[in-house]
């Protein structure tokens, strides 16, 4: 237990599991007054950015874990539980991408930060009174594809996303997420892969079932790469895409089997053989 001369410092005590064996005295706030409270509710990853002093979330997870091995860490829900997602989100507000929680996530997935804030905006909105944010990315009907480290979504009407390099061009990359979008740019940046052609359009079906609604859009174009995951569905896709005969179609995918999409390319995540 803490002395009275701890408790006047301001430190804390934490107890993981059912044993005080695993606890830690730190001085979570610096206060002029001496308290043992913040005067805010959070979870086990808020005590452990005042904890570690980071607010980078993979690494508080991965201190969390080494710090208390065999005790589950609740991951934290950015988004509505599975039975509000059908509640009307109110006060919905969207903005430039500066939450730090976000941008760590993006890190976490290997993406360039630049590409990242640029590309992606921040949502914030509340659902039956509790407030929720995550990153956004508009598609062309006005609605966004939603991520946060532990759940994705969307913002009604779900559709495709597409970025115009040119007026004129005649080839386009077709990606299946947009965190695939974001790999992509992130790679070209990086000098990791070239594009396939010169200022291609960029298309993202935000899901492999919006596949059939971009197929008139898709016929515009003399020659299509592919960049959708490696697995039944996208290769599906990709002889669907084949059999429409008005266009070339490359699945850019074939050359890196051992990935299941672009963002484990992106993070050289292999899988098993």
């Amino acid at each position: 237990m803490l002395s009275t001369e701890s408790r006047m410092r301001g430190d804390m005590q934490v107890r993981f599991g059912g044993r005080y064996g695993k606890t830690y005295c730190r001085k979570a706030v610096r206060r002029s007054v001496p308290s043992l409270r913040l005067a805010r509710s959070g979870d086990i990853i808020d005590l452990g950015i005042l904890i570690y002093r980071t607010n980078d979330i993979s690494r508080v997870l991965k201190l969390i874990e080494n710090a208390t091995p065999g005790v589950p860490v609740k991951a934290r829900t950015f988004l509505p539980s599975s039975e509000e997602r059908n509640e009307t989100l109110r006060n919905i507000q969207i903005g430039a991408l500066t939450s730090v929680a976000l941008k760590s996530y993006l890190a976490s997935r290997g993406i360039d930060m630049e590409i990242g804030i640029r590309e992606c905006r921040e949502i914030h909105y509340t659902c039956r009174g509790r407030a929720y944010f995550a990153i956004g990315f508009p598609n062309i009907a006005g609605g966004y594809e939603m991520r946060s480290p532990y759940y994705k979504g969307c913002i009604a009407p779900k559709d495709i996303s597409v970025t115009n390099t040119t007026k004129t061009t005649l080839a386009c990359c077709l990606f299946e997420g947009f965190m695939d979008f974001l790999s992509y740019l992130t790679l070209v940046k990086q000098g990791k892969l070239l594009p396939p052609c010169r200022q291609p359009d960029l298309i993202v079906l935000n899901s492999v079932n919006n596949l059939s609604k971009t197929l008139s859009r898709l016929k515009a174009y003399k020659k299509i790469y592919c960049f959708l995951d490696n697995d039944d569905a996208g290769r599906k896709a990709v002889d669907l895409l084949r059999e429409m005969n008005t266009a070339t179609v490359y699945n850019m995918m074939e050359a890196f089997s051992y990935y299941k999409d672009v963002n484990d390319l992106l993070r050289d995540k292999k899988r098993m053989p």
